[in-house]
């Protein structure tokens, strides 16, 4: 009797889990939270679905883990994974595709005749009057050189765990980690120095929304990272099984592909001819 019910499939039919209605519940009251705050409310409102969130995350990604080591993600199941994965990095492109869509509609027609409200705000040329920006070969080289760098370590750490050398991994994750905190550090002391502020000026708006979500995702990035350095030393990672750290590379090459957009395209082309501000 129990040969006849056995798994025939190479597929995972999950166990029921509250963590779905968890999430959502959490989600609503985050939102709710969110528009009672716009409205005059306390920020503390948005803290408990915040925190849903954030347990739900945790508790979840858990299960998956332990899933993963009680052999569940067979090739066919990592292969939906990764599915996934490529799908969700490809919503982040759309997603930082419209905040560099509006950075380049600004900057590219700042004289609009038919908007004559952006002429205002822009003085008829890009960046805006009185906007003094940063130099694009100071901090944010030095931050592209640490992304970069982050990147080959991020891709040691990879071929160490394909060829089954924990102690590299671990190492290289260390170093990618330690690399994407200074990212954050260097970053948080740039905002900190601005000659322009986010609201008021167009420049400082689209500015601050692009390197500012960037900024936010290497953040993400390096937790995630973290969790796979914690993982690698457990030795959760095998040559044939690291789908985990995979999805997390990925993710990190993304957010590196990113930046050098933003250095680009703001940094370097949208500040060009503009005053420099004094370190």
């Amino acid at each position: 009797m129990a040969e006849a019910h056995a798994k025939q499939h190479p597929y995972h039919l999950v166990s029921p889990s509250p963590w779905p209605a968890l999430g959502a519940l959490s989600a609503f009251l985050a939102a709710l939270g969110g528009i009672a705050y716009m409205h005059g409310g306390s920020l503390w409102l948005v803290v408990p679905g915040i925190l849903g969130i954030l347990y739900t995350m945790l508790v979840w990604w858990r299960d998956v883990i332990k899933e993963s080591n009680e052999g569940f993600h067979t090739a066919v199941v990592q292969l939906g994974l990764r599915y996934g994965m490529i799908l969700f990095i490809a919503s982040e492109v759309m997603f930082f595709v419209a905040w560099f869509w509006a950075f380049f509609d600004s900057s590219l027609n700042p004289a609009s005749t038919i908007q004559v409200a952006r002429a205002t705000f822009t003085g008829g040329h890009w960046p805006p009057n009185g906007i003094e920006v940063f130099s694009p070969w100071h901090l944010p080289l030095l931050n592209t050189l640490i992304l970069l760098t982050s990147g080959t370590t991020v891709t040691w750490a990879h071929h160490s765990i394909i060829t089954g050398d924990r102690k590299s991994a671990v190492w290289g994750l260390t170093l990618t980690v330690l690399l994407g905190a200074c990212f954050t550090s260097v970053q948080a002391y740039e905002y900190a120095h601005a000659a322009f502020s986010f609201g008021g000026n167009i420049y400082g708006a689209t500015f601050f929304m692009a390197t500012g979500f960037h900024g936010f995702h290497v953040f993400i990035g390096t937790v995630f990272l973290l969790v796979c350095l914690f993982r690698a030393a457990r030795g959760d990672f095998t040559p044939e099984q690291h789908f985990g750290f995979e999805a997390a590379a990925w993710y990190w090459h993304f957010v590196d592909v990113v930046w050098l957009f933003l250095f680009f395209c703001i940094y370097v082309w949208g500040g060009w001819g503009a005053v420099i501000a004094k370190a």
